[in-house]
């Protein structure tokens, strides 16, 4: 008998709801390059207004987001400070570099970043030094476990790089999580940053996309930055379409999703040879001895051949992420089935 697949590897694996699905065929669209796709146009409006900005851009992916916001903000050669374990480091294939043309230099532990430690790691603007340009933050913060930086702890980050003469960008690939774990709106997570990048394909559930939002004129040299990384797209309003409905619906429920994450991680807390914190948003993070039978690898291989897929973070860590394909009978029975799995291992 064939098992079902539980996949708690990433929020990117969700699949659109038949609503969704109805939005997207049912879409208005036009040549998105020409400025005339009417289904984009609202998503952008959309996600910029909630976000109290002047203008956004719909593009591929949060990748592609923030190396244009990294080529808004600073010039080749130029050091940028990111928040420590930060996606634009660890998960862009070198295209901060490659792309961008920057130096990134992590500050920080576990996503927070203090005004101290951005004025300790600022370079002088001098020609035989690489002068520091911008500071990326990230909320929430994907290798901290889904960790959410305060509302008071980013916008003193954010005060501390203004008053320094940088820029920053706040990367919210998962900013509705973050929302949603403080009560807040989205606004005010995201404080005075000067740019914005927020993620529909996560816990979000749409099929793919971001959109990038800041002042007018960062947008207009957006899209010419788009266009030059070959993101320019037409008819582009069947996936606009999917992000507009998932702000519609899907963000309240995030909650689900961080209650599932909670309750797995007090059914893993009390496994022998786990060690589980409790969450913050929809990441639960899974540490095993490093002295112990197991790696993560290994561990991760028999849970896949009891149907439950998780990702490996780490020689001893796994990653598990909950989202709208997963229900709490789902997180149960990868509970129970993960128990026993560690307790074949560590008993």
């Amino acid at each position: 008998m064939t098992l079902p697949t539980i996949d708690l590897r990433s929020d990117t694996v969700t699949r659109p709801t038949p609503g969704m699905r109805a939005a997207m065929a049912s879409a208005v669209v036009g040549d998105d390059v020409f400025g005339e796709d009417p289904t984009t146009l609202e998503l952008e409006h959309r996600v910029a207004d909630l976000l109290g900005r002047e203008a956004g851009m719909f593009v591929p992916s949060g990748t592609m987001a923030n190396q244009i916001a990294l080529q808004l903000h600073a010039r080749h050669g130029d050091e940028v400070l990111v928040a420590e374990g930060a996606h634009c480091l660890w998960y862009e294939s070198g295209a901060a570099a490659a792309i961008a043309g920057v130096q990134l230099v992590p500050v920080g532990l576990a996503g927070e970043v203090s005004p101290d430690q951005i004025r300790g790691a600022l370079r002088p603007r001098v020609d035989w030094c690489p002068g520091t340009r911008a500071l990326v933050l990230e909320n929430t913060h994907n290798r901290a476990g889904g960790r959410v930086i305060g509302i008071a702890e980013c916008r003193a980050a954010i005060v501390a790089a203004h008053e320094a003469g940088l820029k920053v960008h706040l990367d919210g690939a998962r900013l509705f999580n973050a929302a949603v774990a403080l009560g807040v709106s989205a606004r005010e997570v995201v404080s005075d940053a000067d740019t914005i990048s927020v993620c529909l394909s996560k816990g979000l559930g749409a099929p793919v996309g971001s959109v990038l939002v800041g002042t007018r004129d960062h947008l207009i040299e957006a899209r010419r930055l788009r266009k030059r990384m070959g993101g320019g797209m037409r008819q582009v309003g069947v996936l606009a379409a999917a992000g507009i409905f998932a702000l519609d619906h899907h963000v309240a429920r995030l909650a689900e999703d961080h209650l599932a994450a909670r309750t797995l991680a007090s059914g893993l807390a009390r496994c022998n040879g786990l060690t589980v914190g409790t969450p913050d948003t929809n990441i639960v993070m899974i540490d095993l001895p490093a002295d112990g039978p197991i790696d993560a690898g290994a561990f991760a291989h028999r849970a896949k051949s009891r149907g439950i897929l998780l990702s490996v973070f780490g020689e001893f860590r796994l990653r598990a992420v909950t989202h709208l394909d997963v229900s709490l009978n789902d997180v149960g029975a990868a509970t129970e089935m993960l128990r026993e799995i560690a307790h074949s291992v560590f008993a």
